[in-house]
């Protein structure tokens, strides 16, 4: 892998990335200081790393933070970015150390040493927020820095560090401008990233300027960009109509998406297959009235995911029946072999056989303005009520509330999409289904645990295919989540801008610097 020399096989996860029309275009030198205008429904819970575990903070943070490392596009294994290299020590995948890049200095002046480094990632576990990274550090155990030089301390062989180095979770923060035990609650940001945030407001735009500071991967720091966030996808094809954005991604509504032309000379269309899913995740705590096994069977047994992507999504997503997108090592299709079809006869059977009464009733959450969230809920509340088997009662939230709603267990279900947080299987399932998620359903098997566990000690990636697939076979039997359908990546640009396709790759890195005026 370059000059990280992780010996992991490069064809074992590659995305089938299929740009729409030929459009590989150069920026115009001439127009690097004017202004891209980006607009997205995705939104930003918290500008501090530490508090944040989505893809609309993660898209922001990859431009403003540095990570020791970062992925190329289309990439499958993470280079050097802060850090000038990095290697594991050994060959027990315990230990793993880098070298930071010479004066890297923040937005004070002040120069990045290891400590910082240090202090970043011992920071995100000790404040361990709700929705936050700290569950993507959990075979961390210590971190020691000396000078230049940062050594990771591992509490069980895993493979997959570097990746998981190279995410959002690895963003590093000024020491002395970041509370040690507590986020940051102010607008600023104080990154070495290829921006600099000049100015933010909630839910409404991030302004972004070249970092002249900046040292690393990046070659060329790009034009400088304002990030204008909508609250729904209706939102943002009206600012589109209008030209109040030169870029659209993520999402426009669906009908739009299906009507998108590569042909069409106004506009540059970039459509990538993805591995972002959505998952329907279901609450395993006891006092939940899904906590039997058997309801949450009953559940799969009656979603037709097919009459949802068609009804919903006009075919932009396709029906999932993993936990592991297609095209991704381990990819399965486990709730299909289970549950082939709609079948309110095995549902009944089920909750018969758990002693509950029917309907079941149940609370339902979603985050407004995602996608077609609001729709999507009405069409999976259809399909369980036409049972006669289950009363779903549907409540939507803005998004940093229904995050801290599901958090604490609010919902006995609740659907939310999954962005791949690195090239690599393991970001969909120790995230999802191992004990203390990010998901906070209170599922655990150890079963899955100690599959996670020997799935991260081979650095050879292929070789970890085995423990992924009989995990999505437990996963199937104890459904903590059901996968509801995998999306292609849309990303549309008005006619003088190229680069949209490096915005989603399925590297987990949203490149801004690559949009250029043309």
């Amino acid at each position: 892998m370059r000059s990280v020399r992780m010996r992991i096989l490069a064809t074992v996860l590659v995305l089938a990335g299929v740009a729409v029309g030929g459009w590989q275009l150069l920026p115009a030198k001439e127009n690097t200081n004017r202004t891209i205008t980006v607009g997205t429904t995705d939104a930003v819970t918290s500008l501090d790393p530490a508090g944040a575990y989505d893809a609309g903070s993660w898209a922001l943070f990859s431009n403003v933070f540095q990570s020791l490392l970062t992925f190329e596009p289309d990439g499958v294994v993470p280079v050097p970015d802060a850090a000038e290299s990095c290697a594991f020590v050994g060959t027990d995948l315990r230990t793993y150390r880098c070298t930071l890049r010479k004066g890297l200095t923040f937005p004070s002046g002040r120069t990045m040493t290891a400590e910082d480094v240090k202090y970043s990632f011992d920071r995100v576990k000790r404040i361990n927020s709700d929705v936050g990274p700290a569950s993507l550090l959990s075979t961390l155990a210590s971190v020691d820095a000396q000078g230049l030089t940062v050594t990771f301390h591992l509490s069980s062989p895993d493979a997959t560090f570097p990746f998981k180095v190279a995410t959002g979770a690895g963003s590093i923060v000024d020491r002395t401008t970041y509370p040690r035990s507590a986020l940051r609650t102010d607008n600023g940001a104080d990154g070495t990233g290829p921006y600099a945030l000049t100015a933010y407001t909630k839910d409404k735009e991030a302004v972004l300027a070249r970092n002249t500071r900046y040292q690393g991967d990046v070659k060329d720091a790009g034009r400088p960009v304002v990030l204008r966030y909508y609250g729904d996808p209706a939102a943002l094809e009206k600012a589109w109509k209008a030209k109040e954005v030169d870029v659209a991604t993520r999402q426009l509504p669906p009908a739009v998406l299906a009507g998108l032309s590569p042909s069409d000379p106004n506009q540059r269309v970039s459509a990538t297959d993805s591995a972002e899913i959505r998952n329907l995740v279901l609450d395993t705590a006891a006092a939940s009235p899904l906590h039997d096994r058997r309801v949450r069977q009953a559940v799969a047994a009656l979603i037709n995911r097919e009459e949802l992507v068609s009804r919903v999504y006009e075919g932009t997503t396709e029906p999932l029946y993993s936990l592991i997108p297609a095209a991704i090592t381990g990819h399965t299709t486990s709730f299909f072999d289970a549950y082939p079809k709609p079948d309110a006869a095995k549902a009944r059977a089920l909750l018969t056989a758990a002693g509950v009464h029917t309907p079941v009733h149940f609370t339902y959450g979603y985050a407004k303005g995602r996608g077609a969230a609001a729709e999507e809920a009405a069409e999976l509340k259809r399909q369980l009520e036409a049972s006669g088997l289950f009363a779903v009662d549907v409540k939507g939230y803005e998004w940093t509330d229904f995050q801290k709603r599901y958090a604490s267990g609010e919902f006995a279900a609740y659907a939310v999409g999954w962005v791949a947080d690195f090239p690599d299987p393991d970001t969909f399932s120790a995230p999802l289904v191992g004990t203390g998620n990010s998901m906070k359903n209170g599922y655990g098997d150890k079963g899955v645990d100690g599959l996670i566990l020997d799935s991260q000690r081979y650095s050879d990636r292929s070789r970890a295919a085995a423990d992924f697939q009989q995990m999505q076979g437990i996963v199937a039997r104890d459904v903590p989540l059901i996968p509801l359908w995998q999306r292609k990546e849309y990303v549309v640009s008005s006619a003088d801008v190229g680069g949209g396709q490096y915005l989603s790759d399925g590297t987990g890195v949203f490149r801004l610097w690559r949009l250029g005026w043309i």
